[in-house]
């Protein structure tokens, strides 16, 4: 009886202290600095980017027709519930600009903050995109793992600033175009 109920136990230890090696170990450690220094690297780089360069959605970073002016995020999501709940680092370096609240009903400021909304996006498809690198020094399992965590790390973020986004531009007064006859 002892035996039959203890034998997954002890395998489920064998397996956790076979992957918790010392050499795995330091592989994650190594990993974290890797995460944590790429994400500063790409959060730099994408706050030198020029604000013209980032005035208009163009490529990854347009809005597309199925997200509804931000609502599919609200249905699918239920993003209102949760995103305030996550850091934001956009005023991380100098002359940074904080999405954390928005004041309505300036125009200049409502596009600015469309600007760094695109500017958060680009840099969590930036970090995301060196999920792949990892697979170099890490053995299968732990690349699979760190591509698991860059998942879980960016998308939450790449939906937030899509979301607000999608509402910004619906806030944002056009010109009236005039007609000719």
């Amino acid at each position: 009886m002892e035996g039959a109920g203890c034998r997954g136990a002890t395998r489920a230890g064998e397996t956790v202290s076979t992957l918790a090696t010392r050499r795995n170990l330091l592989i994650v450690l190594i990993d974290a600095g890797v995460w944590a220094s790429w994400s500063a690297v790409c959060g730099y780089v994408a706050h030198r980017i020029p604000p013209s360069r980032l005035s208009r959605d163009r490529g990854l970073l347009r809005i597309r027709g199925f997200e509804a002016g931000g609502r599919c995020y609200e249905r699918w999501l239920r993003i209102k519930r949760w995103k305030d709940r996550l850091p934001e680092a956009g005023a991380m370096f100098r002359g940074g600009f904080s999405k954390r609240r928005v004041r309505v009903g300036d125009r200049a400021y409502l596009e600015r903050f469309a600007v760094e909304t695109r500017r958060a996006e680009l840099t969590h498809w930036l970090i995301l995109a060196a999920s792949p690198w990892f697979f170099l020094w890490n053995p299968w399992w732990l690349g699979l793992a760190m591509v698991g965590y860059g998942i879980i790390a960016n998308v939450p973020c790449l939906a937030i600033q899509r979301y607000n986004r999608a509402r910004l531009l619906r806030m944002i007064p056009r010109p009236f175009a005039t007609r000719t006859a």
